[in-house]
């Protein structure tokens, strides 16, 4: 080691070799290495005149006939699909389709690896839930050992370990799966999924046709008004007093037997949902929810309907009778006899007249019940632990309930919606009741659902400003020609939606939306490196996107007056936010006579100049405006100023007006008020936008003073670029003075 030779100084090294050099050996090593040494490779601006030397061009052309070798392979590989291994291959002349080629090569596989652990991660879970073995014919495939839980090693026949209780599922060469006793599991279970990719659309399973057209909602089953203006919900013609009940029990009603112990029913049929009418006909009360899914449809799905009586639960499968749900509930649930109970009923509503057009009438919102008992929470999962001492797993309240057949869990948290309902009516009546003094509790509570039953459903139309409500746009400071962009892309994704009844969001998500529109990409692949993930509609109106783009950014004239209302907008939002901060964390700071030399501070230039006092001057961290009489503080220059009074107009973010200016006559005595100065006490947004006086090194303000006054400036808690502010306007009043 001592004979070796030294390696030669950075400075005396082949910068370009020692980085190609870097690269070779394992990938994670190699990786590190070449991350740390890449600082030594040339910028692009220098490429062409470092590719002139041979020891630069010689390792690089290595290099890229390498890539180029692995690419070509990747997309020969026989690991992928036959329709993608006759893709076109690797291309290697335009750099730009190179890239195109290599994102959807990258996507390809993703997405291959995404469908199949979805896939064996539904056939593992349906063999937990089942507590038996999947048929081998829908494992088949290579052969696989997949190991999760904690190895429980354990001496077998001839030599072999096991893991747990292994089992092989099926003959050879099926997927065996090596799985543990459930309650030696341990760790968190896995989140529920909102949206499982594998699940086949019910629009297309169970022949749903929906109207998506931009037109407005008919309630078809409602009648109209003389006019025909409008919808008249029957909720109208029933009076308050056939609906209100004041009938509450005389003891403490019984809490429901558990779920096990109540008979269950599982309605999918005509057959059995005729017997759920029947029994529903001779209730004079039950309990109701509805489980729902957005994210495949335009409007939405409604996918369950739970029904609880007080001996009996009951789950509807709304999509596979969605067709004749509306013909045999709505009578049911119109009867203004029959007490509804629900919990949150707003949405709940707006679904059932959609997707079935069931209006309800007599409604009991437990969700209204709790605000005005005024209870600590009013979620139904405080409800059911508050009064029945039952935990929910909300983790399946935004569940994909599209998902046949139901599993266990989800069935019993869906029961559990209903289940208890109609005993926490009864308790919550009785509180209602007993804390009325002067105002009838329960009845407000009835008046309150039943203005949530008339609320009529209305359908999302599309207008020219729709595009101005995207969540998201009020962060992002867009400019004209970059709104021109979102309103075209926001009606296209409207169209696409509708057309293909899904949602906007999973047509394109808003935060992709609001990225393109500020990148402004017009041609492909630009458009596709700023998408970065795969996504089937662009690809598929890829050519129509980049005409949109186009077309909008040669037409947005017509998005000035609209970004200018938008950008002001902003500011008086973020003037108000600071305005509020301002009023909540400040403090008063009394001024003091100025008489005092110890505590008032005089500015003064000259010693045979009369001192100006400036008095009630109000500050806070937003120091910018506008000065009255002409003045203006954003180049700080003052017109028509002579030594007589003048007034200050109130700067922005400050909480009042400054006083007058009153500069002593000759040698007589100074008028002076006493003043109140609001200082801010911690920064806010203006204040980081004019700079960071904490990192900043902070200029010189007050050129030709005394150190001693500039020691009382610097004691000062006001902000500094207040202070930079005051000094100029005080030198500049002095000038004047003097002149």
């Amino acid at each position: 080691a001592d004979e070796a030779p030294h390696p030669p100084p950075p400075w005396k090294q082949n910068k370009s070799a020692v980085a190609v050099e870097a690269s070779s050996g394992p990938l994670a090593s190699a990786a590190a290495r070449l991350s740390a040494r890449s600082r030594a490779i040339p910028p692009a601006r220098d490429f062409h005149f470092y590719n002139n030397f041979p020891s630069f061009k010689s390792p690089v052309a290595a290099a890229a006939a390498r890539a180029e070798s692995s690419l070509g392979g990747l997309g020969a590989s026989t690991l992928l699909p036959k329709q993608q291994q006759q893709q076109p291959p690797f291309p290697t002349e335009d750099l730009d389709d190179a890239y195109d080629w290599l994102v959807a090569r990258n996507d390809d596989l993703l997405e291959m690896f995404a469908a199949s652990a979805d896939e064996f991660k539904a056939l593992r879970e349906k063999e937990e839930a089942q507590g038996r073995k999947v048929a081998a014919e829908k494992m088949a495939g290579d052969g696989f050992q997949v190991v999760y839980g904690k190895k429980k090693k354990k001496k077998m026949g001839m030599g072999e370990e096991g893991v747990g209780r292994s089992e092989a599922f099926g003959s050879s060469g099926s997927v065996r799966m090596a799985t543990m006793d459930r309650a030696a599991a341990s760790g968190p279970k896995p989140k529920v999924p909102f949206h499982i990719p594998t699940i086949p659309r019910p629009q297309d399973v169970h022949r749903i046709v929906v109207d998506n057209t931009s037109k407005p909602f008919d309630h078809a089953f409602l009648e109209r008004s003389d006019d025909g203006a409008r919808a008249i919900h029957p909720l109208e013609k029933l009076p308050m007093e056939q609906l209100f009940d004041r009938r509450v029990p005389e003891s403490e009603p019984l809490k429901p037997p558990a779920l096990d112990d109540t008979p269950f029913t599982f309605v999918e049929d005509r057959k059995t949902l005729e017997v759920l009418v029947t029994k529903l006909k001779s209730a004079t009360e039950f309990a109701v929810d509805l489980e729902h899914n957005h994210y495949r449809s335009f409007q939405g799905l409604t996918c369950l309907m739970q029904i609880s009586t007080r001996t009996e639960d009951f789950i509807v499968d709304t999509l596979k009778l969605r067709n004749c749900l509306g013909e045999n509930l709505r009578e049911v649930f119109q009867d203004p006899t029959k007490k509804k109970v629900m919990h949150g009923a707003g949405r709940d509503i707006i679904w059932l007249q959609r997707d079935f057009g069931i209006y309800v009438c007599n409604l009991f919102d437990t969700g209204q019940a709790s605000r005005i008992l005024q209870m600590d929470r009013n979620s139904l999962e405080h409800l059911l632990q508050y009064f029945c001492g039952v935990t929910a797993n909300k983790e399946y309240q935004s569940a994909d309930w599209r998902l046949r057949p139901l599993p266990d869990e989800m069935t019993k948290y869906a029961r559990e919606d209903t289940h208890y309902l109609l005993y926490i009516y009864d308790l919550m009546r009785l509180r209602l009741v007993n804390e009325s003094s002067g105002d009838d509790l329960l009845l407000e509570v009835c008046k309150r659902s039943n203005e949530i039953c008339l609320q009529l459903y209305e359908k999302e139309l599309l207008t020219d400003s729709s595009y101005l409500y995207i969540h998201g746009l009020k962060e992002n400071d867009l400019s004209a020609r970059q709104l021109a962009v979102l309103a075209g892309l926001y009606k296209w994704r409207d169209g696409v939606a509708r057309a293909e009844d899904e949602s906007t969001g999973y047509i394109l998500p808003n935060k992709t939306l609001l990225e393109i529109a500020k990148q402004m990409p017009v041609t492909t692949g630009r458009l596709k490196r700023t998408v970065k993930s795969k996504n089937k509609f662009l690809e598929h109106y890829l050519g129509h996107v980049i005409t949109i783009i186009r077309n909008a950014v040669a037409n947005a004239n017509a998005f000035e007056s609209i970004a200018e209302q938008l950008k002001k907008g902003r500011l008086e939002e973020l003037m108000a936010a600071e305005a509020k901060d301002g009023s909540e964390d400040t403090e008063m700071i009394p001024a003091v006579d100025a008489d005092s030399n110890e505590s008032n501070l005089q500015l003064i230039a000259e010693p045979d100049v009369a001192p100006t006092v400036i008095t009630n001057v109000h500050t806070a961290s937003f120091c910018t405006g506008n000065v009255t009489s002409g003045a203006s503080l954003g180049n700080l220059q003052l017109d028509n100023i002579t030594p007589e009074t003048k007034s200050f107009g109130a700067l922005p973010g400050a909480t009042g007006q400054a006083d007058t200016v009153i500069p002593s006559n000759g040698g007589g005595q100074q008028q002076v008020i006493k003043a109140t100065v609001q200082v801010s006490k911690r920064p806010t947004a203006f204040g980081a936008l004019l700079g960071k006086p904490s990192t900043a090194r902070r200029p010189n303000l007050f050129p030709g003073f005394s150190s001693e006054v500039k020691a009382r400036w610097r004691r000062s808690s006001l902000p500094w670029y207040c202070l930079s502010i005051i000094s100029q306007v005080v030198q500049i009043l002095q000038q004047l003075a003097f002149q």
